[in-house]
């Protein structure tokens, strides 16, 4: 059944507006009132990445009055496969100020807010705050879950997505629904109780991602946002959608609230004899030892189609699933470099090695791109 819309109506529209949301006002589920209440409404879309992309475009040409953007990224080179709110020109900006000088010039009645600065628990309130419906439009778990938690205690929904490679999950949170819904109140913690490992959860710049499917899950998401705002509809409050786009389906779960109150377990982190910090390489120092002659073992963790990019000369390629499952035997003395992308995958690894003992193990600092900056720009950035 259909929830109560978000927002009121606003004034009737005007001879323009009607013309330009012709199309829309000839829905019935939507028609003259649903028009003006998506005039009415503000969202907030966190993220100008690739679901943020076709959200804020979809949500901007139905007329929804106010939009609030979050990002502190930049628009880089690899974005473009994906994020289509952005062009070549675009490249090196903030994505708050590209994607904000796109809604515009897609519809200059639409007011675009733009908060160019990273979501946090500390400002998460006073941004979400002013909105009537969020749009959970990132790409990571720590953001995710700060974007759940403050929408709990705030009481707004949140339209939520998550993209691997070619599959995708879409859902409706709202932890206190308003009365009448046949649905009881869930959110994120009911189906991820906890944020992952980052090192065992690679983001699309380690994994990639279908470009495409990013439009598809995004057209999804606004559609959400259409329906919560008119009050029309099934909305996804209570099921999730799971993507497996090549084969084409599209199955459903019923998502029921968690028995316990989800809180994640407070961080036992060196209770097992681990040490609290990885110690790294820079990537000048290592390429110091391979230009002496002294080149310790090299272990690349990252995925078969990330090392088909590069790798560093003499390494061999483990990937981290399969690293941690069985831990190469490292010889006394013998001196070991793991590294991957960014640095954080060759850190787990690491710390499996020193787990098993005594061992001159490092990681390589900010990973292959790092070297790729300070040592060997031919390869190529991903």
């Amino acid at each position: 059944m259909p929830l109560p819309p978000l927002v009121d109506p606003a004034p009737p529209l005007t001879p323009a507006e009607r013309e330009r949301y012709a199309r829309h006002v000839l829905v019935p589920a939507i028609g003259d009132a649903g028009q003006r209440r998506l005039r009415a409404a503000r969202v907030l879309v966190i993220g100008a990445g690739g679901l943020g992309s076709p959200v804020l475009l979809y949500l901007a040409a139905a007329g929804v009055g106010t939009l609030g953007l979050v990002d502190d990224d930049a628009v880089d080179l690899t974005n473009l496969q994906r994020q289509v709110i952005h062009d070549t020109a675009a490249v090196g900006t903030p994505k708050v100020a590209s994607a904000a000088a796109r809604v515009r010039a897609l519809n200059p009645g639409v007011t675009v807010t733009e908060h160019a600065e990273r979501l946090t628990a500390s400002n998460a309130h006073d941004l979400l705050g002013g909105y009537d419906l969020v749009v959970d439009a990132t790409d990571n778990f720590p953001t995710r879950y700060v974007v759940n938690d403050a929408c709990a205690a705030l009481g707004l929904p949140f339209v939520w997505a998550a993209i691997y490679r070619t599959d995708a999950q879409v859902s409706l949170f709202w932890k206190n629904p308003p009365a009448g819904a046949d649905t009881p109140g869930v959110d994120l913690r009911d189906i991820f109780p906890a944020p992952p490992d980052p090192a065992l959860v690679p983001s699309c710049g380690d994994a990639g991602v279908l470009g495409a499917l990013c439009g598809q899950v995004g057209s999804m998401m606004a559609i959400e946002a259409v329906k919560l705002l008119c009050g029309v509809g099934r909305p996804l409050l209570g099921r999730v959608l799971f993507l497996d786009t090549l084969a084409t389906t599209i199955t459903e779960l019923p998502l029921r609230p968690r028995a316990d109150d989800g809180t994640p377990p407070a961080s036992s982190a060196g209770a097992s004899g681990e040490p609290p910090v990885v110690p790294e390489i820079s990537p000048r120092e290592l390429a110091s030892l391979l230009d002496a002659g002294r080149a310790p073992r090299l272990i690349d963790v990252r995925e078969p189609a990330e090392c088909d990019l590069g790798m560093l000369p003499g390494a061999t390629a483990m990937p981290l699933a399969g690293f941690l499952a069985d831990p190469p035997d490292v010889a006394p003395g013998e001196e070991v470099v793991v590294y991957c992308k960014g640095g954080v995958r060759s850190a787990r690894a690491a710390k499996a090695l020193l787990a098993r003992g005594p061992a001159r193990v490092r990681s390589l600092a900010g990973g292959i791109l790092a070297w790729r900056d300070e040592v060997d720009p031919s390869l190529p950035r991903y």
